[in-house]
């Protein structure tokens, strides 16, 4: 059983700015849940619905094993879960301290500029670990990574890779280029990603939605890099198109 408080600081970890304040999130479904508990990051307690306790017992005594356990009534549960028809469970995670990217390492990394839907940052977590990339850049004022939308989409992904918060994303791709990587920034205009020549020291770097990449981004890249049009769509959803080249460096 919670009180009154603490429902509503849980509730509270919906906004990205109590998330940033108290450091900590909510993961909800059993999948992400399972996921979650299975990674490095702490669990502080996992809060579950009156219904979904009924039919879970055996669950519920696993994870008792790992963290703590609380039930509360299904119309309590509502108020604090995202979801429009929750499962019944959700963990409140904290976010763990930034790990700096591993500039010796001879693999692709991949950053996001000024990114503001949560759909396509989570679906490009999803992707970069599908493809095997571990490290993953963000600006700081791209979506919450941390955001709901996001979390979902990742569908567990954000517990197999390294996200980087960074204020400024220049500054951390020059260290990059300086340490011997290829700073390559996805744009309309570019050299064809089928022809290039590419190799695993490469930054792969997706900018916003409408926008695109902005004049500091491409001033410092070493190359541009295009996914060639054959037909008569406009463009790309950046999700897409970031799968589309993750793809090809992947080979």
């Amino acid at each position: 059983m919670l009180t009154k408080r603490e429902l509503k600081y849980y509730t509270s970890l919906s906004k990205a700015k109590y998330r940033k304040l108290e450091q900590r999130f909510i993961v909800e479904g059993i999948k992400l849940v399972e996921e979650a508990l299975k990674s490095s990051f702490n669990c502080e307690l996992i809060i579950v619905s009156e219904s979904f306790a009924k039919v879970n017992s055996e669950t519920l005594l696993k994870y008792k094993h790992k963290t703590i356990v609380q039930t509360i009534s299904d119309y309590e549960f509502e108020s604090i879960a995202d979801t429009q028809t929750p499962q019944g469970i959700l963990a409140i995670m904290e976010i763990p301290l930034q790990r700096y990217i591993d500039e010796t390492r001879d693999e692709t990394i991949v950053a996001l500029e000024n990114i503001s839907d949560p759909g396509n940052v989570g679906t490009i977590i999803r992707t970069c670990d599908w493809f095997g990339i571990k490290e993953i850049i963000i600006t700081s004022n791209s979506v919450d990574i941390y955001n709901p939308k996001v979390i979902r989409s990742t569908m567990g992904s954000l517990f197999h890779v390294n996200i980087y918060i960074t204020e400024n994303i220049y500054g951390t791709l020059k260290t990059l280029q300086n340490s011997g990587k290829t700073i390559l920034c996805a744009d309309m205009d570019g050299e064809d990603i089928y022809n290039y020549t590419k190799n695993k020291t490469s930054v792969l770097v997706f900018s916003n939605e409408a926008n695109g990449p902005t004049q500091k981004l491409l001033d410092i890249s070493d190359s541009i890099i295009t996914i060639p049009k054959f037909g008569n769509a406009e463009s790309l959803n950046v999700a897409t198109a970031a799968a589309v080249i993750i793809s090809e460096f992947a080979k």
